[in-house]
Order: structure tokens, then C-alpha cells, then sequence
């Protein structure tokens, strides 16, 4: 069988492309690795996407998953190893099968880098968070800690500090490695401490996130601060190195794709947080997935 439009990443973005492929009469298949729904399954609340008051990340992903579903998408879980061109056909090749598409939608998301130290992941969802935009508002009027020294991170701390009562930014160096304007304004800000030259050793707390133990890296003294919640603004990890052969990537990795989701493959496209774009959040990646679906059903229409 030859699909029309094969997807690979069943997040929002991937998802939202095969409902956008099936609604057009094209049959599209999603191919995904792991589970479907990507990160924002791990939110236990997500109330920052239009018209929907308050949802589960798990409900939200499953919801959409059953639609795509319904409308005739077909799903498989593998690990796509690569993409081969053959007679002007994309052949998806997985660690299992192979599967031959007309058109192909970069769907792969990102991974947050972690600090890999004692209570992050277990209390990732209960006062950890890896998007301030998504869940700050979680902590209106409460104090917290973002980590990190790039732009996100020193953009995460000034969103924050809108409604925090405190925001401690953490981060290993003298200096930032973002926006010596942005950091800056940080300075003026009266509810934000910097603790520069420190690493962060042990996240605490039982069921909530109660503070977190910083090492001082210049003379090996630790100290804690009370907190009610820790934002990890570490970088980001794309997925797409398996792709390097058939569509150009940015020095980090991810896909050179604009707002139309073109990549430089023909027949191939990117949609959500794999691709080179500003904001990646919930509605940039339904909308990135719409997009994709709807451009790669022009290159179809272009083709027959």
C-alpha cells in the first residue's frame, strides 16, 4: 500500500496533520515510537489551549488520537530509522517495516535536557515543569526557581516574574548566555534574585516540590531555598538526526522549516517543535500540523 501523506510523531502536531490529511481525503498513517501524545501527556493540567476551560495533557492527546482515528488514519507504533527516496515515493523505513508515502510530514517533537539530579523526575508534574508559558500560572503569588542561563530561561524568568512573589534564576556561570538587554531588565526586577555560579544538587519535597539544594561551584558550599516550584530551562533536544540526508538542519538540530512548514526535501515537510520556529507551544503545534497536512495535499494535487 502507498499512503498519501506518512507522519512521523504522534504529538499534537502529527496528530493534528493526519486529521487535517483524512478531512481532505487523503489516507495517512502516523507513525510514532513511543506513545502517542508526545510531552504534554505529562501535564496534568493544561489550560492555555482556546477553547477548552481545563484538560488533562493525557485526555487532550487521547481525544485528538480518537479523532484521527475516526476519521481513518491509520497508526503504528515503531522507530523510524530514516526516509529513502525511490521512483518518487517516500519510503519510511522503521526498525520493523517499511512503509511507502507520496508525501511525508516531520512530526517529531523535541526533548527536554534534563538536570538528571535526585527528585526531578519524580516530581515532574507536582512542581517540576519544562514550560513556564504552559504551567506559570500554576504558581500565582508563590515563589520559584528557573534554571538556566540562555534566552529561554531568562524569558521564562520575566514571565514568571508577572505572577510569581519570588523568582530565583538559577545558573552555573558568572554570566548569562542570553540577551544582555533581557538580563538587564531582570536586574530592575524586584521579586528576581540571580544565584549565578551554582548548580542545582537535589530537588526537595515528598509529594510537592518543597525546595531545591544549590551547590555554590566556586567554593563547594550548599545551601536550600524553599520553593513551590522548579522550571528547567536547560535547551532542548530535536530528533532528527536520522534525517540529516534528506532535509537540511539548523547547527541544533532541528528542521529549516518557516511558518509554511517547507523543508528543503521534496514531497517532505516539518510541523510542530522539530522545526526552526520561535514558539513551540500546544496551538503553534495544531496549527504547524495543519498547515504541513494542507501543504503536503497541494504537492499531491501538483503531482497527479
Amino acid at each position: 500500500m502507498i499512503y498519501d501523506i506518512g507522519i512521523i510523531g504522534g504529538g499534537t502536531a502529527g496528530m493534528t496533520a493526519a486529521v487535517y490529511g483524512q478531512r481532505a481525503g487523503k489516507q495517512t498513517i502516523i507513525l510514532e515510537a513511543m506513545n502517542y501524545g508526545g510531552q504534554i501527556t505529562a501535564s496534568s493540567c493544561v489550560e492555555n489551549y482556546p477553547g477548552i476551560e481545563s484538560i488533562s495533557g493525557a485526555e487532550f492527546s487521547m481525544k485528538l488520537l480518537d479523532q484521527a482515528v475516526r476519521l481513518g488514519a491509520e497508526t503504528e507504533l515503531d522507530q523510524v530509522t530514516g526516509i529513502r527516496g525511490e521512483n518518487g515515493i517516500q519510503v519510511i523505513q522503521t526498525t520493523g517495516e517499511e512503509y511507502a508515502c507520496r508525501t511525508v510530514i516531520l512530526a517529531t517533537g523535541v526533548t527536554h535536557r534534563h538536570l538528571d539530579v535526585e527528585g526531578e523526575e519524580r516530581l515532574t508534574g507536582a512542581g517540576v515543569s519544562y514550560c513556564a508559558t504552559c504551567d506559570g500560572a500554576f504558581f500565582r503569588g508563590k515563589d520559584v526557581a528557573v534554571i538556566g542561563g540562555g534566552n529561554t530561561a531568562l524569558q521564562d524568568a520575566e514571565f514568571l516574574s508577572n505572577y510569581c512573589r519570588k523568582v530565583y534564576l538559577v545558573h552555573r556561570r558568572d554570566e548569562f548566555r542570553g540577551e544582555t538587554g533581557l538580563a538587564e531588565r531582570l536586574k530592575k526586577k524586584e521579586n528576581v534574585e540571580f544565584v549565578l555560579s551554582a548548580v542545582v544538587k537535589k530537588i526537595v519535597g515528598e509529594n510537592m516540590v518543597e525546595g531545591v539544594v544549590l551547590e555554590n561551584r566556586k567554593n563547594g558550599e550548599e545551601m536550600e531555598i524553599a520553593l513551590s516550584g522548579v522550571f528547567i530551562a536547560v535547551g532542548q533536544i530535536p530528533q532528527n538526526q536520522v534525517f540529516t540526508d534528506v532535509v537540511q538542519l539548523d547547527e541544533a538540530g532541528f528542521v529549516k522549516a518557516d511558518e509554511d512548514c517547507l523543508t528543503t526535501g521534496d514531497g517532505i515537510f516539518a510541523a510542530g517543535d522539530c522545526r526552526t520556529k520561535k514558539v513551540r507551544q500546544l496551538t503553534t503545534a495544531a496549527a504547524d500540523g495543519a498547515v504541513a497536512a494542507l501543504a503536503a495535499c497541494r504537492y499531491l494535487s501538483t503531482q497527479e
